[in-house]
This record gives C-alpha cells, structure tokens and sequence, in this order.
C-alpha cells in the first residue's frame, strides 16, 4: 500500500479523524464558504440598522439617565470583540430620534429577514431537503420573525450576563467561580438559542437529539470567537485602530462575522453526518474521478442529487457502476430510486 492508501485506511478506522473529515467534505461539496459568505452579507447589512436602532431607544428611554445608557450601550457591543470597542469610541452622546428609530427599523427587517433566508437556505442545503419541500419567500420570511425574537432574546440574556460581571466585581464576588458561571451561563445560552434556531430554520422535522451535538459546538465556537476575538484586539492589535481607522473597522466586522457564519454552517454539517452516518468517506474522492466509493460517499451524492427536485412527483435515479468498493464487493449497479 503507497502512503495515500494508508492515510486512506487509518482515518476509515478511527471515528475521530473519519468524522471530522467527513464533516469537512461535506462542508465542501455543500459549499459551505459561499453560504456562510451569504450570511454575512445580510449580517452585515443588518448590524448598523439595529445598533441605530438601540441607540435611538436607548435615547428614548433612558434620556435621563446617561450613565446607565452606556453600560447597556457597552454590554452590547461587548458582543463584537473585533469592532466592539471602536465602535463605541465612534458613538457620541446617546440622543432618542423618531427617524432613527423608523431607519433602524426598516433596515434591521430587511437586513435580519436576509440573515433569516440565508440561514434558511444553508440548513435546507446542509440536510439536503428536496426544492419542493422548502418554504415559499413568505413564510420563510414569517419563520425569519421568529428568529428575530430568538435573537432578541439571546441579545437580553448575553447583555445580562456580560453587565452582571462588572457589577459582581462591585460587589466582591468577582473571583474565578464567577467568571466560570458567567461564561457557562453564556455558552448555554448560545446552545440554547443555536438549538431552537437549527429546529425552526430546518424545512424537514428533525429530531432535537440530532440537533444537540452541534447547537453545543456552535455555542462553545461563538464564545470562543468573542473571547478570541478579545484577546486579538488587546494583545495583538492595541493601538493600530488609530493607524488603520475605519478601514480596520469594517474588515474587523467582516472577518467577525464570516467566521461566526462559518461556525454555524460546519456546525450544522456536524449534526447531519452525524445523523445520516456520511463517514468515512474516501481521502480521494473530492480530488479524483477514477476513485472506488464507500458507502459513506454514495449516500452522500445521493442526497445532492435528491435535493435538487423541484416537484414530488419528480422521479430521481442514482447509479454508481464505475469500481469495486474495497471490501470486496461487486461494483453497484443497482438503481437507487427516491
């Protein structure tokens, strides 16, 4: 056996490096970059919407009380480690305004209702749900207001949490098991939300265990991003927003979001090879034609090719008659109907 072949045969062996390379194909063949790139656009285009709108009700609500609006102001920002900061530097004196809160409004709905389609669009691919089956622009829109009061609520929780810090070191509860419940609350939080999100956005009905692994490791990534992010920022960037300006803002933005949408697509590819067994894959196949499938590969192109009726009655046959798979068997050349 050359070295490809033995690479090939160890990670079929061992769960943990099948697994994540299955998960990673699958990524892949999805092309999860471009549907995380999809996501960022509308999150991008929805961010300044909804932080005009916060100021302007902030403004509304809390005119009195100056203080206690930046504390709020800088909990929800501290959600954006990369921009968070710089951000806040840029807004002045917190003022209520009926135009901004109408522009933050119209913007925050179209630009989160985009988020919601993208996000919808993703998962539908991700588990392969056939055109048919997947909801029409209206209601997949009424299922994005969903998600808007999902991230509402989310926002609330993970404000909560980071303003509770501060004031439990004002009080001198400030230690490490302090910390550590802060940061477990928010990680659960997150699962929590990424949980209902995966249930509400996915057009199939998928069972809640099936969705736990990865609503877990995007809870877990989404932290460690914020947290990356932070110590980025004060140890590897400390002064340069001065040279780079807002030219460093908006990358930063950039770069933020599309991780954190990178995050939530291969997390949802996790549950779905999980779910449906896509592993071990071959080491070969997305590289080379005159490759033998294992079971895992054709129950892969099996789905793409599932995915893609537009109607029920549409009828789809998949044949693979090329090699013999490496246990031996006879090439398959049975017709897979669906």
């Amino acid at each position: 056996m050359n070295v490809t072949a033995r690479l090939d045969d160890f990670q079929r062996r061992h769960t943990w490096l099948g697994f994540p390379l299955g998960v990673i194909y699958k990524f892949v063949d999805d092309q999860g970059g471009y549907l995380a790139a999809l996501i960022t656009y509308y999150g991008f285009v929805s961010l300044f919407p909804l932080l005009l709108l916060l100021i302007s009700i902030l403004g509304f609500t809390l005119q009195d009380n100056p203080d206690l609006q930046q504390a709020l102001l800088g909990s929800a920002l501290q959600q954006f480690p990369i921009i968070g900061p710089e951000l806040r530097q840029n807004v002045g004196s917190i003022r209520g305004s009926s135009t901004g809160v109408i522009l933050g409004t119209l913007g925050a709905v179209y630009g989160g209702l985009g988020v919601s389609v993208a996000i919808q669009t993703a998962l539908n691919r991700v588990w392969a749900v056939p055109r048919y089956a997947r909801p029409d622009p209206v209601f997949s829109r009424l299922r994005g207001l969903m998600l808007f009061v999902l991230l509402g609520a989310l926002v609330l929780v993970t404000t909560a949490v980071s303003a509770a810090g501060p004031l439990a070191a004002n009080l001198g509860y400030g230690g490490v098991w302090t910390r550590l419940g802060a940061t477990a609350i928010a990680i659960a939080a997150n699962a929590g939300a990424f949980l209902i999100g995966f249930r509400i956005l996915t057009a199939d009905e998928i069972p809640l265990r099936d969705l736990r692994p990865g609503a877990i490791c995007a809870g877990v990534g989404v932290h460690a991003l914020q947290v990356g992010g932070a110590y980025f920022v004060g140890y590897e960037l400390r002064g340069t927003s001065q040279i780079y300006g807002v030219f460093g803002l908006v990358l930063g933005l950039l770069a933020y979001l599309y991780l954190m949408s990178v995050i939530v697509v291969l997390c949802a590819e996790i549950n779905v090879v999980r779910a449906r067994r896509l592993w071990p894959r071959n080491l070969l196949a997305p590289f080379i034609n005159d490759v033998a499938l294992t079971a895992a590969d054709k129950a892969s192109y099996r789905l793409y090719v599932d995915a893609e009726r537009f109607k029920p009655f549409e009828q789809v046959h998949t044949t693979f008659n090329h090699h013999t798979a490496p246990d031996g068997k006879a090439p398959d050349k049975a017709h897979d109907k669906h």
